[in-house]
């Protein structure tokens, strides 16, 4: 399974939060660690809202 590129998504937003540092507007949420780690290991799913974003391949 290959890992989930927060950094290549549209839906990923780096915060002035010392303590959350990255977030998700997909999801609604702000965290210490990428996103994707906080979904796969809240569902133990990959995230399937990952969009990449627009000029990115």
């Amino acid at each position: 399974m290959e890992k989930t590129n927060c950094f290549r998504c549209k839906h990923f937003f780096v915060t002035w939060d010392q303590k959350s540092p990255r977030g998700c507007r997909a999801y609604g949420f702000k965290s210490k660690q990428l996103p994707s780690v906080i979904v796969l290991q809240a569902s133990g799913s990959p995230c399937y809202k990952f969009s990449t974003k627009p000029g990115k391949q």
